[in-house]
């Protein structure tokens, strides 16, 4: 039931981010529209082909196979079989911060890693918890829900710097339209990032449910978000990129309460309730 309310509130949030691009686009014009969706759609498009190749990149991970993997590989293999997916790629990433992510534009084409730090902390259900959370977001190809969103969201922040870069509407008589056209565009793209980070956070809820049925139980990830929540804070990242940040299970760089809103994962203790809640 969580998991079914969760992808409604997505499909509602992402018809919300249309509804804005469409305002939008009404407020600018189809020309202004058009150059921001090119710009935006390019630039998403480019991170939705090789966002495993940036991700793994930037956490400088190690691909490791059967026979290098050990225990780790074997667990994927053996989660992704009973989730029904083929074989991710596997990395091991050299942080100390405890984390793990998966990305990839299918799951054909996706990759799991972990860190260094979180292989230390975690148990063996703890680590099979995290693993078949991140198979969860694979099998339901999170990647391209989160391309969409962003590209949408891209291109209201386009229209925005578009119309303080030329003052829309231009004129001698113009002065009160231009602001209020100009405050209309920056509230759409205000309330489009709103949407994206709240789409992120319902995916979240989506493969923690997911996620601990591969597993078999909610226990070993209600668990691993614990001691993931608790050590990370401790142990900051080494140079993380903001922009990925949606990728982790833990988001390394959490926010105070003002910028909760703005936060790509719920807070931990809220995915914790609702994964024992199916206990």
């Amino acid at each position: 039931m969580v998991r079914f309310w969760n992808n409604i509130k997505t499909v509602f949030l992402m018809g919300g981010l249309m509804g804005l691009l469409l305002a939008a686009g009404s407020t600018w014009g189809q020309h202004g529209l058009l150059i921001a969706l090119v710009l935006g759609g390019t630039m998403n498009l480019i991170a939705f082909f090789f966002s495993d190749r940036i991700a793994i990149a930037a956490m400088r991970g190690r691909e490791v196979d059967a026979r290098t993997g050990g225990d780790l590989y074997a667990m994927v293999d053996r989660l992704r079989q009973r989730a029904g997916l083929p074989m991710p790629r596997v990395y091991i990433c050299p942080q100390e911060a405890p984390n793990a992510f998966a990305t990839g534009r299918s799951p054909s084409h996706a990759a799991v890693a972990v860190t260094q730090g979180a292989l230390r902390l975690l148990d063996h259900e703890e680590m099979e918890g995290v693993m078949a959370h991140e198979l969860a977001h694979i099998k339901n190809r999170d990647t391209l829900i989160s391309t969409i969103a962003a590209t949408i969201a891209g291109v209201l922040a386009y229209l925005a710097q578009m119309a303080m870069f030329f003052g829309v509407p231009r004129g001698r008589d113009a002065g009160p339209n231009a602001l209020i056209a100009l405050l209309g565009v920056v509230v759409a793209w205000l309330g489009a990032v709103l949407i994206q980070m709240a789409i992120s956070r319902s995916r979240e809820f989506v493969a923690d449910a997911d996620g601990a049925s591969i597993a078999g139980s909610p226990r070993g990830l209600a668990s691993a978000l614990r001691k993931l929540e608790t050590v990370g804070k401790r142990i900051p990242m080494d140079n993380p990129n903001p922009a990925q940040n949606n990728l982790f299970i833990v988001e390394p760089f959490c926010g105070n309460a003002v910028l909760r809103l703005f936060a790509t994962h719920p807070p931990t203790g809220d995915r914790i309730a609702a994964l024992l809640g199916r206990a």
